[in-house]
């Protein structure tokens, strides 16, 4: 039986089947679970929401809730359905942080369940089929959760698309970096959850621009770039017609091409106009999109990408910009370092609280010109420093993503 009861009378125990309200208006990630932890009670009471419904076969009735807590009537109704599956108990603390290696298997399942997931998505959305935010939630958890493992290896693992998954993979690497970026800045959760389903949904309305135009190898005409600066106004316009989406996520799909300088589209924005999920979304697309090969031209470096951002005077807020730059870090995993040993090795992770003192992977000397036995050295704690960043083709390197994408079997 599904029961309506006021907030202020769950008990722990109960199985929350739905919360009254719109789902950005609690503080959870999920909406159907066991509520088993203290902390979560606290924090739905503490909430807007003023009722739940509770599904009685899955959890502890009204009249089962512990002495000193009286009941009050409930308003009972026959389930319709057939009972969900019971969820796992709703964990409110972040997943304990790991070593990116040990995050990569997860995140690379997590990348190849999201591409397809994403491609149903904006399947509908081209078919003209309205967008239910509420259904992109679960992703946009599951991106958290790799997140709080850890930060650098699902971000790294999504900044390697095939041209051909670009489109896709891109929303999902926005997520990711808006989730991250939100923490750096920190953002509560409910900003957060926000940021990442605006990333995820940021790009919808190229999903309505001609495929000839959005998968040209070449350069676009001015004919066609005006076609594609359509996509913001066009992917707002899709998302309005949907369920449950925020005004935040409107307004990163609408704005996220626009420049703290005003020079940016569709409407010349600049500076506070352009609200702060906006202003971040702005930074987050544009560096998962220049390190990413897409039809048109190859990826660059990701660590020599922050580096040309830098530079670009009126593009981005500086105080987001220096903020994402903590999130992915001065030396981004994959990037070819020098040692001051004169070693050259490979970035497979990032220090929480040094940016210049990442663990790589040494694997080569530029003093006898020969590799070495591979060593991982966490620069944190080694007498030995980065004093510059390599070009893998200046030294004839290939395929230095396999010394990060392999599983950490330590």
């Amino acid at each position: 039986m599904l029961k309506r009861i006021p907030t202020k009378q769950v008990r722990l125990g109960m199985f929350i089947q739905a919360l009254d309200g719109p789902w950005l208006s609690h503080p959870f990630w999920k909406t159907k679970f066991l509520l088993v932890e203290a902390a979560d009670l606290d924090a739905l009471q503490r909430s807007q929401v003023a009722a739940v419904w509770i599904d009685d076969a899955k959890g502890l009735e009204v009249e089962a809730a512990p002495v000193g807590s009286p009941a009050q009537p409930a308003h009972a109704v026959q389930a319709v359905a057939e009972p969900a599956p019971a969820m796992a108990p709703l964990q409110m603390a972040r997943p304990a942080r790991v070593a990116a290696g040990a995050e990569i298997d997860r995140a690379a399942a997590l990348v190849n369940r999201s591409r397809q997931q994403v491609m149903n998505l904006f399947g509908e959305a081209r078919l003209g089929k309205a967008v239910d935010a509420e259904q992109c939630l679960p992703l946009v958890e599951d991106v958290a959760n790799s997140l709080a493992r850890n930060p650098s290896a699902l971000i790294s693992l999504a900044r390697l698309k095939t041209k051909d998954d670009y489109t896709y993979l891109h929303s999902v690497a926005v997520c990711a970096l808006m989730v991250s970026l939100s923490r750096q800045l920190g953002l509560d959760e409910a900003q957060t959850r926000e940021a990442g389903l605006a990333g995820l949904l940021h790009d919808v309305g190229k999903m309505m621009m001609p495929t000839e135009v959005l998968n040209k190898p070449g350069q676009l005409t001015d004919a066609e770039f005006a076609v594609m600066r359509s996509h913001p106004m066009r992917g707002y316009e899709a998302l309005k017609e949907g369920s449950a989406v925020p005004e935040a996520a409107l307004e990163v799909c609408l704005h996220h091409h626009e420049k703290m300088d005003g020079s940016g589209y569709p409407h010349q924005q600049s500076g506070e106009q352009i609200s702060l999920l906006s202003r971040m979304g702005a930074v987050c697309d544009v560096y998962d999109a220049i390190t990413s090969n897409r039809p048109y031209k190859s990826a660059w470096d990701a660590a020599g990408s922050l580096q040309r951002m830098a530079q670009w005077q009126g593009h981005f807020d500086p105080r987001i910009f220096q903020a994402f730059v903590k999130c992915v870090g001065i030396y981004p995993v994959g990037t070819l370092v020098k040692l001051h040993s004169g070693r050259l090795g490979v970035v497979v992770d990032q220090h929480a609280a040094n940016l210049v003192a990442p663990t790589v992977k040494v694997f080569f000397s530029t003093k006898s010109q020969m590799p070495i036995p591979v060593e991982l050295l966490d620069l944190s704690s080694s007498n030995d420093r980065i004093v510059g960043r390599e070009v893998p083709a200046d030294w004839g390197f290939k395929n230095l993503d396999e010394f990060w994408t392999q599983p950490d079997k330590r």
